[in-house]
């Protein structure tokens, strides 16, 4: 597990927005995963999902405040949080600014319109290309066929592992492009649900925001986060 922490990027997020800008302008490849601990407990899991976070063309963030800690008690100055919803939403920016092609995959066909309504109104230079949404029975069909669209930016809304493994997958397929699993992100950036409060954001506790919302979430939770301190704790003394 510690060689994901190795790969973490630990600048601050308006640094990597930066980075990312350059990367478009230069018209160069990323493939970056928004990690929280369920990330790299799939990784432990999944030889496939292994060999994926420890590619070179991998970019791991650190999503959640549970990595941020884990990073930092292993020895890792990771500066702060670099959120899927953040990043999505500068990547819009982004765009919007550059008039870039940007592509969708995921969530639920009204999410998904409510979404690209959203993007016409507040993003209306942003290059739309081919949007899918998630329940589609031939996804690989979406990427073969945007490899042939001149894409900038990829977003995909399938949840873990499913979006990662599949990018991954057809990655080799594209020479440029910003391509990002995002997991719940379409369902905030459309409306259709609500981001926890500014503050709750600060505080980084918008995993008890996301828990008291959905109760059922609390299983999930001790699995994925209260397990994974306590073997990155053992590990630290090992």
């Amino acid at each position: 597990m510690r060689e994901y922490f190795k790969k973490l990027y630990t600048s601050k997020a308006t640094d990597f927005y930066k980075e990312v800008e350059v990367n478009l302008k230069n018209k160069q490849k990323m493939f970056i995963v928004t990690s929280n601990p369920e990330t790299f407990t799939y990784g432990e899991k999944l030889a496939n999902f292994n060999q994926l976070l420890l590619d070179e063309k991998t970019t791991l963030l650190p999503d959640g405040i549970g990595i941020v800690k884990a990073a930092r008690m292993l020895g890792f100055d990771v500066k702060e949080r670099i959120t899927g919803i953040d990043l999505a939403t500068k990547l819009l920016e982004i765009c919007n600014e550059n008039k870039y092609k940007l592509c969708l995959l995921g969530a639920k066909e009204e999410v998904l319109q409510s979404l690209i309504k959203v993007i016409n109104c507040k993003y209306p230079n942003i290059n739309l290309g081919t949007c899918l949404n998630g329940y589609t029975d031939n996804k690989d069909a979406f990427f073969n066929k945007i490899s042939k669209e001149d894409i900038d930016v990829c977003l995909v809304a399938l949840g873990i592992p499913a979006q990662e493994e599949l990018i991954y997958k057809h990655l080799d397929q594209f020479k440029k492009g910003i391509f990002v699993g995002v997991g719940g992100s379409f369902d905030v950036l459309s409306g259709t649900k609500k981001r926890a409060p500014k503050i709750v954001q600060k505080l980084n506790i918008e995993w008890l925001y996301r828990i008291i919302k959905e109760p059922k979430r609390i299983k999930r939770f001790y699995n994925n986060n209260v397990k994974f301190i306590f073997k990155v704790k053992k590990n630290k003394n090992l």
